[in-house]
C-alpha cells in the first residue's frame, strides 16, 4: 500500500570552517545521494567549524552522512586543527533527527546503523549521545568530548569512555565522532517595540527554563544567592526545553528575544510566542511579531495555525494552506520580510516542482488529459478525484456549519467533523496522481529486457509487483470513499440544513467513487498470478460496494426528507 514518507533531518558539524575548497568537496558527496536535500551550509572562520543541515529519507541521509564523514575523514586533519568550538573529531557530531513520521525509537535505530558503519568501515570510534545514548553518562555530548581531542590518547584507554562502535585506539588524523538522535530545535526570535537589550534580556530570563538567579536584597543588582553548598540558586522561567537571551539587531533596529526551542514537543513556537507577549507586557513591552531563523517541520505550522484558530473558535478543516497563513499572521512571522512556506516548511523545501502532478492542473486541463488519446489518467484516478471531491463537499457543510451565526457553542463539534473530512480529503487527492503513477509502474515493467532467462524472471517478477501495486491502490480509494461517508451522513443529519443537498451530492460522489475504484481493482486483478490475494481483494470489495450502497440510500433519505420539509 501506498506508505507516508518518513522524513528525518541530519546537522553534521565537521571541524573545518576556514577552507571552502574542503567544505565543498564534503557537501557534494551529500548532494551525490537522490533523496536527500542539502538545505544549508554554515562556515564559521573563529570556530573552524561547519554546520551542515540536510534533510530526507532516513536510508538516504544515513547514507549522504556517512559519504560525508568518510570524505572528512579523508580532507581534516585534526592533529592540525585549532578553533573556538569543543572538537573532538573531524566529524564533530553526527545527530539524526525526525521531522515527520517517524518515531523518536525508529530515529534511534537508524542513528545506531550508522555509528555502526562508521566505526566498522571507517575506523573511527564512535560515542552515541542524547537519545541514541547507550549508558546514562555518555547521553550529554559535553560528557563524552570532555577534554576534547586532545584527551583522546589516555581517555580511549580507560574502559568507561570504550567507543560505542569502532576502535578504541586513538586515530590522530580523524579523532572520534559522535553520533546521537535528538528532537528538532528550532531558532526562533521574538520582535519587541523597544531598542533596549537590558528590556529583552529581562523577558529572555522570564521565559527561558534556566532562568535568572536570586539575588539578596536588589533582585537586580544584588549578591547573587548561594545555597549551603556554595552553588548559586536560580529561579526558573515559564517555558521548559527553552534557551533564550536578549540582544540588539541593527539590520532591523529592534530588540529581540533570541530563543532556541530545544524540544518543540514540548515548548512549541506559538507557545513560546504567547509566553514572551505576556511576559513582555507585563513589563510595558509589546511584542510585534517574530522570526524563523533556518526551517521548520511542517506539523510545527500546522499545529500553531490550529492553536490561534482555536482561541477564536474557528474550524480548524480547513487547507493548509490557509491554516499556515493563521500562524504566520498571528505570531508576525513576515513582520520583517516576507515569510515563504516553500523555503521555510522542510516537507515543501523537498517537494520535487518538476514532476507534474494530475492535481495540480485547472479542472478544465484534468478532464482534457483524461479525454486524451493516452490511457492515463483513466477510471482509478477519475474515482479518486470523485471521492475527494466528495468529502470536500460535506467537509464545506462542516465549516459553514462551524461558522453558522447562532450555533457558536458547536464550533468544536463540526471543527471535528471538518478536520476528519479534511484527512479522508487529503488522502483520496494523493491517490489521483498514486493511481497514474501504479498504471505507469505496469507500462515500465512490461518495457523491461527478456532476453536472458534471469532478465524474464525479473519482468515476470516486476510484472506482478506492479500489478499488486495496481491493485492495492483503487482499493485503497474505496476504502477511503466508503469510510468518508460518515461525514455526510453526519452532516445530513445535523449540518446547516441550508447544505443538506451538498452532503447528498457528496454521498452520491463517494458511493461512486467506491464502484468505480472497484471496476479497476477488478480489471487488474485479473493480471495477478496470485489466485488466493485476488479472491480476498474481490469478496472484500464486493462487500464495500453493497455497504457504500447501503449508506448512500440512507444519506439520501435523510436529505429528501429534510429538503420535502424545507
Amino acid at each position: 500500500m501506498m506508505k507516508t514518507k518518513q522524513l528525518i533531518e541530519c546537522v553534521p558539524n565537521f571541524s573545518e570552517g576556514r577552507d571552502l575548497n574542503i567544505i565543498k568537496q564534503i557537501t557534494n558527496e551529500i548532494e551525490s545521494v537522490e533523496g536527500v536535500r542539502l538545505i544549508d551550509v554554515d562556515p564559521g572562520a573563529a570556530t573552524n567549524r561547519t554546520v551542515v543541515t540536510m534533510v530526507g529519507t532516513p536510508d538516504e541521509v544515513c547514507e549522504a552522512a556517512f559519504r560525508a564523514v568518510k570524505k572528512a575523514a579523508e580532507l581534516i586533519d585534526m592533529s592540525k586543527h585549532k578553533g573556538a568550538h569543543p572538537r573532538f573529531g573531524a566529524t564533530d557530531v553526527c545527530p539524526l533527527v525526525p521531522v515527520s513520521n517517524i518515531t523518536m525509537d525508529e530515529t534511534v535505530e537508524y542513528a545506531h546503523k550508522l555509528a555502526k558503519r562508521i566505526g566498522e568501515e571507517l575506523g573511527i570510534g564512535v560515542f552515541c549521545y542524547e537519545f541514541a545514548a547507550r549508558e546514562e553518562k555518555r547521553r550529554n555530548l559535553a560528557n563524552c568530548r570532555a577534554g576534547e581531542y586532545e584527551a583522546l590518547p589516555k581517555r580511549l584507554q580507560d574502559p568507561q569512555w570504550k567507543p560505542d562502535f569502532g576502535p578504541a585506539q586513538f586515530n590522530p588524523k580523524s579523532g572520534v565522532t559522535a553520533v546521537g538522535a535528538r528532537n528538532f530545535l528550532v531558532a526562533y526570535n521574538i520582535n519587541l517595540n523597544t531598542t533596549s537589550t537590558r528590556r529583552a534580556n529581562a523577558v529572555a530570563f522570564d521565559i527561558r527554563e534556566k532562568g535568572r538567579p536570586q539575588r539578596v536584597g536588589n533582585p537586580i543588582t544584588g549578591k547573587k544567592a548561594l545555597d549551603e553548598q556554595g552553588n548559586e540558586i536560580w529561579i526558573p522561567g515559564a517555558l521548559k526545553a527553552c534557551k533564550a537571551i536578549g540582544w540588539f539587531i541593527d539590520e532591523y533596529g529592534i530588540a529581540q528575544i533570541s530563543i532556541n526551542l530545544t524540544d518543540i514537543s514540548i515548548t512549541p513556537m506559538h507557545i513560546a510566542f504567547e509566553e514572551a507577549s505576556k511576559k513582555a507586557q507585563e513589563r510595558g513591552i509589546r511584542v510585534t511579531g517574530s522570526e524563523l531563523v533556518g526551517v521548520v517541520p511542517l506539523k510545527a505550522m500546522l499545529d500553531a495555525g490550529k492553536y490561534f484558530l482555536h482561541k477564536q473558535n474557528r474550524s480548524t478543516g480547513i487547507s493548509d494552506a490557509e491554516i499556515i497563513k493563521i500562524a504566520v499572521k498571528s505570531m508576525g512571522l513576515d513582520e520583517l520580510y516576507p515569510f515563504e512556506p516553500k523555503k521555510k516548511i522542510i516537507e515543501y523545501i523537498l517537494e520535487d516542482d518538476t514532476q507534474k502532478k494530475l492535481v495540480d492542473m485547472t479542472v478544465k486541463g484534468f478532464t482534457e488529459e483524461t479525454a486524451s488519446e493516452s490511457p492515463a489518467p483513466g477510471g482509478g484516478s477519475v474515482s479518486a478525484a470523485m471521492g475527494a471531491m466528495g468529502v470536500a463537499l460535506s467537509t464545506m457543510v462542516a465549516n459553514l456549519s462551524a461558522h453558522k451565526a447562532g450555533w457558536d457553542d458547536r464550533w468544536e463539534e463540526f471543527s471535528q467533523w471538518a478536520d476528519k473530512g479534511k484527512g479522508y480529503m487529503d488522502q483520496l487527492v494523493k491517490l489521483v496522481d498514486e493511481d497514474t503513477n501504479a498504471f505507469n509502474k505496469i507500462m515500465d515493467a512490461f518495457g523491461l529486457p527478456k532476453g536472458t532467462d534471469a532478465e524474464k524472471a525479473a519482468r515476470k517478477q516486476a510484472i506482478q509487483d506492479a500489478t499488486l501495486y495496481a491493485i492495492e491502490i483503487p482499493y485503497k480509494v474505496m476504502e477511503i470513499s466508503f469510510q468518508s461517508m460518515e461525514v455526510m451522513k453526519a452532516m445530513a443529519e445535523i449540518g446547516n440544513p441550508n447544505s443538506v443537498s451538498d452532503a447528498g451530492v457528496g454521498a452520491l460522489a463517494a458511493r461512486s467513487a467506491v464502484m468505480g475504484a472497484y471496476l479497476n481493482v477488478k480489471i487488474n486483478a485479473e493480471g495477478l498470478d496470485d489466485k488466493e490475494k485476488v479472491k480476498e481483494f474481490l469478496t472484500k470489495g464486493e462487500q464495500m460496494v453493497k455497504h457504500a450502497q447501503d449508506m448512500e440510500n440512507t444519506i439520501l433519505e435523510i436529505v429528501n426528507k429534510k429538503i420535502a420539509k424545507a
